[in-house]
């Protein structure tokens, strides 16, 4: 994997450097070819003093991303090597489930021994609820208002402007994202 260790308000000393190579790297059993990886590094000195991680690694078709916010930089690389171990083996049992069904067998991942905890993850993957409802057309702002009176935390709408599908959704800062389809 390549990596690009990147420190705000903090310098990226070779230990730093070195541990997040040593955590990240261990992902790498889980594909066949070893993917570009790029780290993130961030400190922020907050009143708390905590330190944000963020990890994104691209793939084909995927990307996998963490972030961790821990008053301990070491303890927030730690919890994201375990968060994307997990996406990572969701995501292997999906795609080799969809493959078993064809016939054909994944490239991306390797095969593992270790079966027993890939398979474990298989009922996290279960559809419980489906919800079908009319879009109506309507613009941004009047989105998160139907959002905010409903209480949730996104909500699809069809953007009288565009005339596509839009998402809004409220952000960990309180504020609010717009996600606009193709």
């Amino acid at each position: 994997m390549n990596y690009n260790v990147r420190g705000e308000n903090i310098e990226v000393t070779p230990a730093i450097r070195d541990y997040v190579e040593k955590k990240i790297s261990k992902l790498e059993r889980y594909f066949t070819e070893a993917p570009e990886a790029k780290v993130n590094v961030n400190l922020r000195f907050n009143q708390d003093k905590s330190s944000k991680v963020e990890v994104t690694i691209p793939l084909p078709n995927l990307v996998l991303r963490a972030e961790e916010t821990n008053v301990d930089m070491y303890a927030g690389i730690d919890l994201i090597s375990d968060k994307l171990e997990r996406q990572i083996r969701k995501h292997k049992t999906k795609v080799n489930r969809k493959f078993r069904e064809k016939g054909d067998f994944p490239v991306t991942f390797a095969t593992s021994e270790n079966t027993e905890a890939v398979d474990h993850d298989e009922d996290d993957l279960e559809l419980v609820r489906t919800k079908r409802f009319d879009l109506k057309p309507m613009d941004s702002e009047e989105a998160i208002l139907q959002m905010n009176l409903l209480g949730h935390s996104f909500y699809v709408f069809n953007n009288s402007e565009t005339n596509r599908t839009n998402v809004v959704y409220k952000r960990k800062d309180g504020r609010y994202g717009l996600i606009e389809t193709h």
